[in-house]
This record gives structure tokens, C-alpha cells and sequence, in this order.
């Protein structure tokens, strides 16, 4: 198992063993919530019961008992007789009241008059509980009740919490992996740099022996010589590049077309014969890049198309440019065996990798220097399993309008 899969796999462990988590918490709230919700029926009843006994009895002592259990029981009800009318209220709002009144009675008691709360009251009551039916002095009477204010609370506490817990995992996460992040670019930072340190005195010596070999054997023009000085200059490059890791490097406008054809012509004769490149589009794009950092892309996505490519096959680059977005395209196909649309994001994560002996890193730093050092965009534009895939490159145009873009 490769690092991604590895990492994957730990994310969906975490993901579930929350899901394990909420789903618990929200199980015993809803236990919870069904047995205090039994216990307010319960309630409801003795408190209904006790009413109808105080008004059926003339036993003083046992009223008092009777008004005590009623007080202790109280959750929000009204009482209505078999015509709708209110009859009762208990735990309502007490400013409020359903019997007319004059004005002055109504402001020596502070309370307004006010059937349409109690109405919507009551709606609201018969949407949540079945009623208590009680027989009281030959008449019928419903009592209906809502869910105590503590209940309701308790309803909504799960989601708060989970809502909480959720907000605390997600900004610690962040912290976590933004530390994790800037540890780890220090690390290849640092790596960069030395191996930039490291390469440069081998460099050195393979430039004076190849002079000295000139010297000796006077093969100024020697093709083989040639080669070999064009790959040591490659190794300065490879150098530079490193030494550049963790700092911005600055941009200069060039045309697009020259830059690759350049790093094209250099890459395509270090390849099997078997595979061939072609170059084509408009030759008079400019863009801001850094050379030897945009070398470096040009050189990850060739490889990656010439790994792709079993056998025989083709590499194209396609050089256009939209006025109106006033961007620069740069288009790599090939002929390989393609790419899985649910893996057109996968494959730049770190890690990822088709091969064997890979590891994993050439797609994610080619996005890096794309979008954080050359300000634009790379993504698989199309892929076609057994058919081949094509990246894309967008980066801001900085060509004159009086040059042609297609």
C-alpha cells in the first residue's frame, strides 16, 4: 500500500469511527428524549387527574394534597371542553389570558387579552401530543400539552454538540496539517538545498574534464563531446533547480513556443526511437516563466507521457492562446494507456503513483511550480483509457494584442 492509499485509508477509519460516534450520541439523546417524554405524559395525566378530582371533591385536607401533586407536575397544557373552548391553561405565558375582561381588570392583573396565542397554542400542542380525555361533571374535556422547555433543549442538544465537536475537529485538523505542511516543506527545503550544495563541485569537475579532453585529443567538434557537455549543463540546471526550492523565483516574459521547443529538441533524442514528438501552434505567445523551473515541468509531463506510452506511440504539444481569457494553453498528449476520470485529481496528490519503483512526487511538484511559482493551472484537460491522456497548462498570456492568438 503506497503512501496516498495509506493516508486514504486513515481518513475513511477517522470518518467512520465519527459517524460511530454521532450515531451513538444521537441513539442515547433519542433514548433519552423517548423516556423523559413518557415521564411529561405521565405528568400531564396526574395533573389532569388531580384537576378533575379537586373539582369532584369537598375533602379540604386531601385539595391541599391534590394542589400540591398539581403544582409539582406541571408541563406547558390547556384544557378545552368538547366545543373547543379554553377551559384551562397551565405553564403558559402568564401576561396573557383567553377571558374578556374590562381594561381595568386587565391592567390591575397585568395581562392582555390574547385568544389568538392561546389558538396557536393549542395547534401547536395537538401537533405534538395525542390529548388526555377527562370526564368532569358529566362533560368531556381534552387536555393537551407541549414538551417542556427542558425536553425541547434536549432535542436540539445533540446537534448543537455534534455541530461543536465537528467545527473543533475541522480547525484543528487545519492547524494540524497546516504544521504538519510547513514541517514537511521545511524538510524538502532544506534536502533541496543540500543536494543543490552536494551537485555542484562533481558538476565542476566533469566541465574540466571535458575541456581537458578537448585539449588532448582535439576534438573541439566532437558530436559525441557535445552530448555529453549538453548533459552536464542539464545537471547545472537540475542544480539550479533545487537550490531554487523555498524561495520565489522571479519571472521573466518569454515566448512560449522557443522555450519548449528547446526543452522538446534536448528531451526527444534521450528516448527510445520508438516514440515520436511533434510540436505545433502559435510561435508568437509570450508568458512569464522561469526557465529552468518550467523545464522542469515540461520534463515531468514528457516522462510521464513516455512511461504511459507502452511500446510505440506518439507525444504531441499543442501551443494556443484565448484573447479573451487572455491566457496561454500548452497541451501535452499521448498515445499511453490513459487515465481513470475519478483519478483526473488523484494524481496529483503526493505519493500517488502507477509504477513499481515510484514514488509518487513528479505530477504534485509539477503542479506546485505551476500554480505557486508561475501563477496558473494544470489538469487533465481529457483521457480515454487505452487511448491516451492530455494535460493542460494555463498560464496568463503576456502577448502583445496586436500578436495573433487562436
Amino acid at each position: 500500500m503506497n503512501p496516498y492509499q495509506q493516508k486514504r485509508a486513515w481518513k475513511y477509519s477517522l470518518l467512520a469511527f465519527a459517524v460511530v460516534i454521532a450515531s451513538g450520541s444521537l441513539l442515547y439523546t433519542s433514548y433519552l428524549v423517548r423516556n423523559i417524554a413518557k415521564s411529561e405524559r405521565t405528568r400531564a395525566q396526574v395533573w389532569a387527574l388531580s384537576m378533575r378530582q379537586m373539582m369532584s371533591s369537598d375533602d379540604n385536607d386531601f385539595l391541599n394534597y391534590v394542589f400540591a401533586v398539581r403544582d409539582s407536575s406541571v408541563v406547558p397544557s390547556l384544557v378545552v371542553n368538547a366545543k373547543g373552548e379554553f377551559q384551562l391553561t397551565r405553564g403558559l405565558d402568564t401576561t396573557k389570558t383567553f377571558i374578556k375582561l374590562d381594561a381595568a381588570e386587565l391592567k390591575l392583573k397585568h395581562q392582555k387579552y390574547d385568544p389568538g396565542y392561546f389558538k396557536d397554542e393549542l395547534e401547536y400542542m395537538k401537533s405534538q401530543h395525542e390529548p388526555i380525555q377527562l370526564t368532569i361533571l358529566n362533560e368531556r374535556w381534552l387536555v393537551y400539552y407541549k414538551d417542556s422547555p427542558l425536553l425541547t433543549q434536549l432535542k436540539i442538544f445533540p446537534y448543537i454538540q455534534l455541530s461543536v465537536i465537528a467545527i473543533f475537529l475541522m480547525v484543528a485538523y487545519t492547524a494540524f496539517s497546516s504544521s504538519r505542511k510547513s514541517e514537511q516543506n521545511q524538510v524538502w527545503v532544506g534536502l533541496a538545498k543540500e543536494t543543490a550544495h552536494q551537485l555542484g563541485t562533481p558538476i565542476s569537475s566533469l566541465m574540466a574534464w571535458i575541456e581537458l579532453i578537448k585539449d588532448k585529443f582535439d576534438a573541439e567538434d566532437d558530436p559525441l563531446l557535445a552530448e555529453m557537455g549538453n548533459d552536464v549543463k542539464r545537471l547545472e540546471i537540475v542544480a539550479d533547480r533545487f537550490s531554487k526550492i523555498g524561495s520565489k523565483p522571479k519571472l521573466e516574459t518569454h515566448p512560449v513556443y522557443d522555450v519548449v521547443k528547446d526543452f522538446v529538441d534536448y528531451f526527444k533524442v534521450r528516448v527510445s526511437d520508438k516514440i515520436s514528438f511533434e510540436l505545433t501552434g502559435n510561435q508568437h505567445l509570450l508568458a512569464g516563466l522561469n526557465i529552468p523551473l518550467f523545464d522542469w515541468v515540461l520534463e515531468n509531463l514528457l516522462k510521464n507521457a513516455v512511461n504511459a506510452i507502452d511500446g510505440t506511440g506518439s507525444i504531441k504539444v499543442v501551443i494556443s492562446g484565448s484573447r479573451a481569457k487572455k491566457q496561454v494553453f500548452i497541451d501535452v498528449s499521448d498515445t499511453g494507456k490513459g487515465i481513470p476520470r475519478s483519478k483526473f485529481e488523484t494524481v496529483f496528490q503526493p505519493g500517488y503513483t502507477t509504477r513499481k519503483r515510484g514514488w509518487g512526487l513528479g505530477l504534485s511538484l509539477t503542479k506546485r511550480m505551476i500554480q505557486n511559482y508561475h501563477n496558473g493551472q494544470i489538469f487533465v484537460r481529457d483521457s480515454e483509457l487505452g487511448k491516451g491522456t492530455t494535460f493542460r497548462i494555463a498560464l496568463k498570456s503576456l502577448t502583445d494584442d496586436t500578436k495573433a492568438t487562436t
